[in-house]
C-alpha cells in the first residue's frame, strides 16, 4: 500500500525538507527556507575527537530534532514523537500508522540508504525520511535527496533506525497530529532571527558559533597528526567539501537557504533591509563554496602540506569575519522590527 495523497519532493535539507513536506500533506502550505529560518535552523560547531566520535568534524545546523522542537515550541503545530527500545515494536508501530494512511517521519543511519549511489553514502546518524508505504518486505520512502519515491527493505530500514555511535536515532520517529490555520510572522520572524544571531555571535563556548569556525581553522592545521595516513587525510578534507555542499545544505553550508529564508522573511514583513541582508548572506555562502572547490582540490590531488592546510585556514577565518560582521549588522535590523 502506498499513502497516495502524500506529494514527494526534493529540498536542500533533510530535516526541514521532511518537515515541509508532512505539513504540506496536512494542508499546510510553507517553504522549506521558511521553516528553516523559523526554527533557527542555522548553526556551526567544532566537535574534537572523542571516544564516541573517531575524528573531529563541523557542524553546520542544530542538533537534530531541534529544528522540529522550536517549530513546535513557536506554533500550534502537534507532533506526536516517539522512540524506542525494542526493535520489533519499532517496525510495528510504523507499520500500524502507514496502515493507517499516516506518513511518518524517521531517523536513520544515512549509509544504509542503499538507494542512495555507495560513493554518496557515509555514516551519519541524523538523516531524516519519510515513510509512505509498504510493499511486502520494502517499504516506500520519500528521501529529500532522492528525486522520486524509492523503496528500501525492513531489515535495512532496521539497521538504519538502530545505528549506534554518535546521536543514534534509537528508533526515533515522529508525524503531525494538527496543525494551526496560520502563522504570526511579524512575531516569529524577529524572533527565530534573534534567537539565530545569538547561536552566531552570543555568549558561546569558543567550538560554537563564529568563535567555532575560527577553531576549525585553527584546529584543521593539527589534522596530519590525527590521520593514519595521506589517503586518510585526503579523505577527511574532501569530506569537508561533501559536508558544505552535498550532504542537505542547499549549498554554501546552509547560507544560501537561510539567504532565502531571509528575503521571503523581508516580503512578509515588508522590508527592505532583510532583503539586503539576505543578498550579504549570499555572498557569505559564496564564500563557503570556495571553501569547498579548495578543500575538494587538495583532498583530491594529495597536496595537503602546511602550507595549503594553512590556506584552507585563511579561508575558513575570513568567513569567521565576514559572518561576525553579518550578524552585528542583522542584529540592528531585526532590533528595529
Amino acid at each position: 500500500m502506498i499513502i497516495e495523497s502524500f506529494k514527494h519532493n526534493m529540498a536542500a535539507h533533510c530535516e526541514s525538507g521532511t518537515l515541509t513536506a508532512l505539513l504540506k500533506y496536512k494542508g499546510f502550505e510553507i517553504s522549506e527556507p521558511m521553516i528553516f529560518g523559523l526554527g533557527s535552523g542555522l548553526y556551526f560547531g567544532y566537535l574534537s575527537r572523542t571516544p564516541n566520535l573517531s575524528f573531529p568534524m563541523f557542524i553546520l545546523r542544530t542538533k537534530p530534532g531541534k529544528l522540529r522542537k522550536k517549530i513546535a515550541k513557536r506554533t500550534d503545530i502537534e507532533f506526536v514523537t516517539q522512540r524506542f527500545k525494542d526493535k520489533d515494536k519499532a517496525e510495528q508501530e510504523l507499520d500500524r500508522l502507514v496502515g493507517e494512511g499516516i506518513p511518518v517521519a524517521v531517523q536513520v543511519d544515512f549509509y544504509y540508504m542503499d538507494y542512495i549511489p555507495q560513493w554518496e553514502r557515509v555514516h551519519a546518524n541524523i538523516h531524516f525520511i519519510t515513510i509512505v508505504g509498504k510493499e511486502g518486505d520494502d517499504y516506500l520512502v520519500s528521501d529529500s535527496y532522492y528525486p522520486k519515491l524509492a523503496k528500501i527493505h525492513k531489515d535495512n530500514l532496521r539497521k538504519a533506525r538502530f545505528a549506534g555511535g554518535y546521536l543514534a536515532p534509537k528508533g526515533f520517529m515522529y508525524y503531525i497530529e494538527s496543525v494551526p490555520e496560520s502563522i504570526d510572522y511579524q512575531k516569529l520572524i524577529p524572533l527565530a532571527i534573534k534567537n539565530t544571531i545569538n547561536n552566531m555571535i552570543g555568549v558561546q563556548p569558543p567550538f560554537i558559533g563564529v568563535r567555532g569556525i575560527r577553531t576549525f581553522a585553527k584546529k584543521l592545521q593539527g589534522w596530519p597528526k590525527l590521520t593514519r595516513d595521506i589517503d586518510h587525510l585526503s579523505h577527511e578534507v574532501m569530506k569537508i567539501n561533501i559536508f558544505l555542499e552535498d550532504q542537505g545544505t542547499g549549498g554554501g553550508g546552509f547560507r544560501f537557504l537561510y539567504a532565502t529564508f531571509l528575503r521571503q522573511a523581508s516580503e512578509k514583513l515588508n522590508n527592505e533591509e532583510l532583503e539586503d541582508m539576505s543578498k550579504k548572506m549570499m555572498e557569505i555562502g559564496d564564500g563557503w563554496r570556495n571553501i569547498s572547490y579548495f578543500a575538494a582540490k587538495i583532498g583530491k590531488n594529495r597536496e595537503l602540506g602546511a602550507d595549503k592546510l594553512k590556506e584552507l585556514g585563511q579561508l575558513i577565518n575570513e568567513r569567521a569575519d565576514a559572518e561576525e560582521e553579518f550578524y552585528k549588522e542583522l542584529k540592528i535590523v531585526v532590533n528595529k522590527l
